[in-house]
């Protein structure tokens, strides 16, 4: 998919966007604005796992809902007042993570004027995938 985003934003500011959310409690960082991706990483930690010294599932999904709703904000007009709003979202955990940071990559499946489908790509500090998320999102204005 060529470049879909409307708006190019530092990483910075996007995750100065975060402040005073779940996503800044969680340790959520913004890291790049690629030509078809939104990246960040969370830290493995106290916020993040589970009583078993587990990354938690649920942090994975708030990493991959932020993220999507983030880089889906950026594609959309500002101006005319359209966000991205989470309608749905599924997640596979699939390689457990005790330690470190988790890196995620949102990706456009579908950029429709209702809709939109993302994929976001969770993987541990050595690449391997973690968790595979997939989110809807419905265009609606403010």
């Amino acid at each position: 998919m060529s470049d879909p985003f409307r708006q190019r934003p530092s990483p910075e500011s996007l995750t100065q966007l975060l402040a005073g959310t779940a996503g800044e409690s969680l340790g959520i960082t913004i890291t790049e604005l690629g030509p078809d991706f939104l990246r960040g990483t969370m830290p493995v930690d106290g916020r993040t796992k589970q009583p078993f010294g587990l990354l938690h599932g649920g942090s994975s999904v708030l990493l991959a809902e932020t993220l999507a709703s983030l880089a889906g904000y950026l594609c959309l007009d500002a101006e005319a007042g359209q966000q991205a709003a989470g309608i749905e979202i599924n997640a596979n955990h699939l390689r457990a993570v005790t330690e470190g940071v988790v890196t995620g990559t949102a990706r456009p499946i579908h950029l429709g004027r209702a809709t939109q489908v993302w994929e976001i790509r969770i993987e541990d500090a050595k690449g391997r995938l973690a968790c595979i998320s997939r989110m809807t999102a419905a265009v609606v204005g403010r």
